[in-house]
């Protein structure tokens, strides 16, 4: 049996959910979060723009540092979505 690809499917109007690593380098910087190596997000976005193209509602998930199980406000994702 042959391994479908994101190209053998209709996503038009379907929901899509990517697991995408957006674990990258950041800094502090001014008192704002600045992404210092963009590489990985890079890497993701051939997939992110072809569903979006094709008419997929797509959701990102992503982990980013190692929050402990708490909320700190230097892990959000805001940075990453704001880049994107």
């Amino acid at each position: 049996m042959a391994k479908l690809t994101l190209r053998d499917l209709d996503v038009r109007g379907k929901r899509v959910l990517v697991r995408v690593d957006f674990n990258v380098p950041t800094e502090m910087r001014g008192g704002n979060i600045r992404i210092t190596d963009d590489t990985r997000i890079r890497e993701s976005l051939p997939t992110i723009n072809y569903l979006r193209e094709h008419g997929a509602k797509t959701i990102l998930v992503s982990h980013f540092g190692r929050p402990k199980g708490k909320r700190v406000q230097k892990y959000s994702l805001r940075p990453i979505g704001d880049y994107l």
